[in-house]
């Protein structure tokens, strides 16, 4: 059954009454959590590799290949949901604005983890994409990044805030 002419209120009251309000809160809000987060966590990590890859292929130093990776964790983020509620009929500036409400927390919330440690790791900054030890640390702050932020989107959608937005789209 085609769903997308149903994309207004109904899908928006349906998730409020299943997902966020419904008798089955404490179970599906972490479920719904631990989506969001490993829907951020995906496009973050896509980003984040990419531009480690190309920071360290450009020989650029390690403040400006973590600021390239950061700001393409946020675009690959962000493009995520902006794909997915474009899919779902909204107009490309309000698609915008729900990618932007869904996902800004979530993704400094999960970069600000993840960079952090792999800057405290010892000699994690120095090392090469060859290096155990570099994507140990990535791959290590990702699992903690998402441990630490499927609380902060719980508490968000359970206020009707971030990755709540979205569910009126799907």
């Amino acid at each position: 059954m085609d769903h997308s002419s149903h994309h207004t209120s109904t899908a928006h009251d349906h998730a409020a009454h299943t997902g966020h309000a419904g008798h089955h809160m404490g179970t599906v809000t972490w479920r719904a959590a631990a989506k969001a987060t490993l829907h951020c966590l995906t496009g973050c990590a896509v980003g984040e590799i990419l531009g480690m890859v190309i920071g360290t292929a450009l020989l650029w130093g390690n403040v400006p290949t973590m600021v390239l990776a950061i700001t393409l964790a946020f675009v690959f983020g962000y493009s995520f949901t902006l794909f997915a509620v474009r899919r779902a009929g909204l107009d490309l500036k309000s698609a915008i604005k729900v990618a932007l409400a869904a996902d800004t927390v979530s993704i400094a919330v999960m970069e600000f983890v993840d960079n952090a440690i792999i800057a405290l790791t010892p000699g994690a900054m120095d090392a090469h994409l060859s290096d155990g030890l570099f994507w140990s640390a990535l791959l290590g702050g990702f699992a903690v990044a998402f441990v630490i932020t499927t609380p902060v989107n719980k508490w968000m959608i359970g206020r009707g805030k971030g990755h709540a937005v979205v569910h009126a789209y799907h």
